[in-house]
């Protein structure tokens, strides 16, 4: 009997770990996926295809996971839906890291675009019968000798690649869907669009008009925001619109951001990323919604710790990695010493905040506890809208090699729906970790 309960928890187990709830981020502690790309196909739910990250020390992996929801709250992962190296190795002209992927579909048929670092290696395609894969038979795709493909097929069947570094380009792909016909390469951005371009393409159909989605260097150095254009032609000219979002304060490091929009059960939402563990790498896959107006441009919107949901219940566990915004040292990172794979805060610092948005405030809020360990005192200063709010608790966490749970009483608390916002207060040691919080 004991053998049997144990056989059913760790059965348990297993299927929790390729089972996502619904929040920012929308991948587990442990995985890291990034360059969201989200597509719904001919069974309604939504699949996403992204790249993952697995080592400080390049970027990406060998391997593609597929993401997949029915409801935006559950999500399941397919893992090794293809590769380039390892099992399910379906690349035989080379062993080279996958970078930013797409998928397509036409006529019974999935298709993955890959690409790989490598000059004349870059980008390929592979085929399957299912969004999840396995996908299989990597072919080269010649004349497109950059990285992050992405593909439409339009009302007419017919198909178009988009790709590129500094400058997109995109041309027709031939009926078989593995070809471009090189002929037909373009550079489709206007003069604006293509100084704010860095890579990662997306491409969109909107009623008549044409998205086009990338990375988008025009804020700063770095291509933290995910930039817009719009044009009437799959071919372009697209003329630049301006910033859908940018994930500047989500880490200390964060380096780009990469990702696409996608129309599921008629609501329009930006599908991106948010660097970790103080890393240009260990991304992960975020979601917000977003609004088309009448004359086609999009409002920009800020990162959330909800996402696609409803504000997160300030009486349940807030899972401390869910923080949409840091400022200062602070990170999240893995969590050493938990009775689970986990992540949280960590390395934090004097005067370092992090926010949350949003959280729902019941009536009836008169306390706050908190999951941390931390090895000199740690003073937590909890306010609610902005990082200048009104103090409504401060809660001290004492020294102690072990998780603790710190309490404090909670005053003049707003109802409803706020931000929150949390700041540290210490002697600048960074041996500290916070687990979750809630309310109560």
């Amino acid at each position: 009997m004991k053998k049997t309960i144990l056989k059913i928890s760790a059965i348990l187990m297993l299927l929790l770990a390729n089972l996502i709830l619904g929040q920012n981020p929308i991948v587990p502690a442990g995985m890291y996926i990034a360059d969201p790309e989200a597509h719904v196909w001919k069974d309604g739910k939504l699949y996403l295809y992204g790249s993952r990250d697995e080592s400080d020390d390049h970027w990406c992996s060998y391997s593609h996971h597929v993401l997949s929801t029915s409801d935006m709250k559950k999500w399941t992962v397919t893992e090794n839906a293809f590769a380039s190296k390892g099992p399910n190795d379906q690349v035989p002209y080379h062993d080279e890291l996958l970078f930013a992927p797409d998928c397509a579909y036409k006529d019974g048929t999935y298709y993955l675009y890959y690409c790989s670092p490598g000059k004349t290696k870059t980008e390929g395609v592979a085929t399957s019968s299912s969004p999840n894969g396995p996908f299989v038979n990597g072919k080269k795709i010649k004349g497109a000798y950059q990285i992050d493909p992405a593909v439409l097929v339009d009302d007419d069947g017919q198909g178009y690649y988009y790709w590129g570094q500094g400058k997109p380009k995109v041309a027709k792909l031939k009926p078989n869907m593995i070809e471009i016909d090189s002929t037909t390469t373009v550079e489709p951005l206007d003069a604006k669009g293509n100084i704010a371009f860095h890579e990662g393409s997306s491409i969109r159909k909107i009623g008549k008009l044409y998205y086009f989605v990338f990375a988008d260097d025009s804020r700063r150095d770095k291509p933290t925001c995910l930039g817009y254009a719009i044009g009437k032609s799959p071919m372009g000219p697209f003329e630049y619109k301006g910033v859908l979002i940018d994930n500047f304060d989500c880490d200390p490091a964060s380096w780009n951001n990469h990702g696409s929009i996608q129309n599921f059960n008629n609501h329009w939402y930006v599908f991106y990323h948010r660097s970790t563990n103080n890393s240009q790498k260990f991304r992960k896959a975020c979601i917000e919604p977003i609004y088309i107006n009448k004359d086609g441009s999009i409002n920009e919107v800020e990162m959330t710790s909800q996402g696609a949901g409803k504000p997160l219940d300030a009486k349940a566990i807030t899972e401390s990695e869910w923080a949409c915004q840091l400022s200062g040292n602070v990170r999240i990172t893995p969590l050493p010493s938990t009775d689970m794979k986990s992540e949280g805060l960590s390395a934090i610092q004097n005067g370092d905040y992090v926010a949350y948005k949003y959280l729902d405030f019941k009536k009836g809020i008169n306390g706050f506890e908190i999951k941390a360990t931390t090895a000199t005192p740690l003073t937590i200063e909890i306010r609610q809208d902005s990082k200048e709010g009104n103090i409504i608790g401060t809660c001290v966490i004492e020294p102690n090699a072990n998780y603790q749970i710190a309490t404090t009483t909670i005053k003049n608390s707003l109802k409803g729906k706020h931000s929150l916002y949390l700041t540290f207060k210490n002697d600048n040691s960074t041996t500290n970790n916070i687990d979750w919080f809630r309310f109560y």
